[in-house]
């Protein structure tokens, strides 16, 4: 039987909840996101998984941390793990589109379906969701809201600092 845990962390996007399972970071959700799971899954409140996290969120909103290196549980079908995993290999300050990343899957139809596992993302910011547009460049939806995706995007773009 595994075991979760949880905190919330206050960030420049607001509180953020971070959730382990057997000590591996199996969520980031943001205040109001959509798809949050309800608090009851989230486990104990216990801080003691998280060191690596805090450490590293905290330097990535000082601009010191351009990519994350923390092992992670990723909770998906087959098909989302792989979206996600490609979403970890846009480069920060870079934007990809739904298409590119179903044509980097090897099914160019699929940006639709790409787009729903970006949507089911469970640990947003660190699998940088944020970093995925339309196809003319333009913001489409975003779990936490189309105004933190924006301010996350001028953020590693070096627009706008926290």
């Amino acid at each position: 039987m595994s075991v979760k845990q949880h905190t919330v962390v206050d960030s420049p996007y607001g509180l953020l909840t971070l959730v382990a399972e057997d000590g591996l970071l199996c969520g980031l959700y943001m205040t109001g996101q959509r798809h949050r799971p309800p608090e009851e899954t989230f486990g104990i409140r216990d801080e003691s998984p998280f060191a690596a996290a805090q450490d590293q969120l905290e330097a990535y909103f000082a601009g010191e941390l351009k990519e994350f290196t923390l092992e992670l549980r990723l909770n998906g079908t087959d098909f989302q793990r792989r979206v996600w995993d490609r979403l970890r290999r846009i480069p920060y300050g870079e934007t990809r589109t739904y298409g590119e990343l179903a044509d980097d899957l090897g099914n160019p139809g699929a940006s639709r379906a790409v787009g729903l596992a970006n949507g089911k993302n469970p640990i947003g910011i660190i699998v940088p969701c944020h970093r995925v547009v339309g196809a003319n460049g333009g913001l489409t939806g975003y779990g936490g809201g189309l105004d933190r995706k924006q301010r996350l995007l001028d953020f590693e773009s070096g627009t706008a600092l926290f």
